[in-house]
């Protein structure tokens, strides 16, 4: 375990994340233009897509349900998990722990790409539909903890001035019509229609430079998260152990359902850093639209500041370890 938290907190994304921390805390004028963030990220989303899609069209349907399913029950019991804990022992209102929730029901495909490298290393890489799964687990955790909260905040009547959410069906289509949602779900659709042959004239751009455009993302990622450390004081400790051990339940618990449905050992350590990590993407606009009430530093800290760094630095090790050890026989 020491070894392999050794190798994460020495490889060059880790370390990136952390210059990205250093600079904004020491005052420096390091960050990346709007445009050129914008940029990495179309190419991360589009080449996960991509690649997902290829593996895809070569993998069996036999192969891909079971993971399918667990992944989808993952997608229900991840926010209603952080809604029922959130609620009963954070004391929070019903429009906040909502908001929270859909954050952790919802996934980070930064954390899930650097999860996928981190078992690439360790020589045990995850199965080539993961990416399919990242795309089932993006919005059912999101749809559901928003639509928990605004019923009870309804009922409850706590935000009698406050802005009325807007329908439904607006929030599924903001959400589906997303920019992470159509470059994940149209590569993949790319991908598996065009198949190996297809895709190997595009390769060398999008495997061959995918590791260095991350590691430059994840430097931005540090002085973002660097930005929002200002914040804890406000979230009070009990958000910040729920940021901690609300990842670590989780992902335990996913690596216990990608063993039971057959994942590999990389694939159940992928599939539990992706039940852990908290979306700040696709999540915060959705949550800006339906949840107006709800205080954006609880939930934007909370993901950026607690969870991103605890899984990018610690998380995703601890559930490879325990994929590994289940892989063994326990």
């Amino acid at each position: 375990m020491f070894n392999t938290l050794q190798q994460n907190f020495c490889s060059p994304l880790t370390l990136a994340f952390g210059l990205g921390i250093v600079a904004k805390l020491i005052r420096s004028d390091l960050a990346l233009p709007r445009d050129a963030y914008s940029t990495l990220s179309i190419y991360l989303l589009l080449a996960l897509g991509l690649k997902g899609g290829v593996e895809l069209s070569h993998a069996a349907l036999s192969e891909v349900w079971a993971p399918a399913l667990a992944t989808l029950a993952l997608g229900v019991i991840t926010p209603l998990t952080s809604y029922a804990v959130l609620r009963k022992f954070g004391r929070f209102d019903a429009a906040d722990a909502a908001g929270i929730a859909a954050h952790y029901g919802s996934v980070s495909a930064v954390t899930f790409i650097a999860a996928q490298q981190f078992a690439l290393s360790q020589g045990m890489p995850a199965e080539g539909y993961m990416s399919t799964l990242l795309t089932l687990l993006e919005s059912p955790g999101i749809h559901i903890a928003l639509l928990i909260g605004a019923l009870q905040s309804s009922r409850d009547r706590l935000a009698v001035d406050a802005p009325a959410p807007r329908p439904t069906a607006e929030v599924v289509h903001e959400i589906l019509a997303s920019r992470s949602m159509v470059l994940l779900v149209g590569g993949l659709v790319i991908g598996y229609l065009t198949g190996p042959t297809g895709y190997e004239p595009v390769k060398p751009f999008f495997e061959g430079l995918f590791k260095g455009v991350l590691t430059i993302f994840l430097l931005e990622m540090g002085v973002m998260a660097a930005a929002r450390l200002g914040d804890l004081r406000a979230v009070g400790v009990f958000l910040i152990g729920f940021g901690i051990l609300m990842p670590i339940f989780h992902g335990a618990l996913a690596v216990m359902l990608g063993h039971a449905v057959g994942m590999s050992v990389g694939g159940s350590a992928v599939l539990g850093a992706m039940a852990a990590s908290a979306s700040y993407i696709a999540a915060p606009p959705a949550v800006r639209m339906t949840l107006p009430q709800a205080n954006p530093t609880y939930y934007l800290t909370a993901s950026l500041a607690i969870t991103f760094p605890f899984n990018l630095l610690a998380g995703i090790p601890l559930y490879f370890a325990f994929a590994r050890w289940l892989g063994s026989g326990g």
